[in-house]
């Protein structure tokens, strides 16, 4: 059974209103376990939407989602899909609730109605999961936004869930806080833990296992990164470029460098660019 299942999923905002909003029309995903999944897509393109559908803070106009075999719009199923589905949003100082990091990330599992034995484990081990363990009795509103984001990912963690969904959970951090971030999550997700990461940057996205990119409410484009970042002319038709990387490859390709296809990432490219400088000095050595 996939982890979550969306099945022909309609959302609108205001249904029955004349103020009725389409937000999401008609889209069927599986999500299957231990994925990094990025959904990509520009404003109005309904990827936040679909985000708020995998734990339940939305139920579907239409259509149905289920997670884990329960049913979104089961209210009694709400609580088992929470702690299924656990999610970080876009601001972290919106996200901690404590005074003291490790307190903040202990209030999930508090609230679990956990022993004491078993909340400090899980707050040690959500704390080292995202390298701030030595950070454990710092004041969060004195740590970098990167450390703040950490944070609220450590209290998602502390309760232990299937799945992490991250919505815009980067945009407010410098390149330093993003890479943090970034970094754990790639951690968290080679220990097993379902990663959907809805973002704007397309940087990011070639991290995922799978990419799906979203315009007007439906799914676009739907695939591995290199696939889909091999497909410039259809990303560009719903607004969406290129990461820098395979922008650059593509650059070299139009000026006749015959790259292969689907280059993802600098440390590739340079391999790629320096392979074919070394055989066309060792055809001008023959040559010679």
């Amino acid at each position: 059974m996939p982890l979550i299942e969306v099945r022909n999923l309609r959302h609108v905002y205001n249904a029955g209103t004349p103020h009725a909003v389409p937000a999401v029309d008609g889209i069927s995903l599986t999500i299957e376990r231990g994925e990094f999944v990025a959904v990509v897509g520009g404003n109005g393109s309904g990827k936040s939407t679909l985000a708020k559908h995998f734990n339940a803070l939305l139920v579907p106009t239409e259509g149905e989602v289920r997670v884990d075999g329960l049913d979104t719009r089961d209210r009694n199923a709400v609580w088992e899909i929470r702690q299924r589905v656990g999610m970080v949003f876009q601001n972290p100082d919106n996200q901690l609730v404590a005074t003291v990091v490790e307190e903040d990330v202990a209030f999930g599992p508090e609230n679990l109605g956990l022993p004491p034995e078993e909340i400090a484990a899980r707050v040690a081990a959500a704390l080292t999961a995202v390298d701030m363990l030595p950070h454990r009795r710092a004041e969060p509103h004195l740590l970098s936004g990167g450390q703040k984001q950490r944070v609220a990912i450590a209290g998602i963690l502390a309760m232990r869930p299937q799945c992490l969904v991250l919505d815009e959970a980067t945009t407010m951090l410098d390149p330093q806080g993003r890479r943090e971030v970034l970094e754990s999550v790639q951690r968290l997700n080679q220990a097993g833990v379902t990663v959907i990461l809805i973002t704007h940057s397309m940087d990011e996205a070639v991290l995922a296992d799978r990419v799906i990119a979203l315009h007007q409410g439906r799914i676009s484009l739907e695939g591995p990164p290199a696939r889909i970042f091999d497909r410039a002319g259809e990303l560009e038709a719903i607004g969406l470029g290129l990461p820098l990387v395979p922008a650059l490859a593509r650059t070299l390709r139009e000026d006749g460098l015959p790259l292969r296809d689907g280059i993802l990432f600098a440390e590739h490219l340079v391999d790629a660019v320096a392979a074919l400088a070394a055989a066309g000095r060792g055809r001008a050595d023959g040559v010679h």
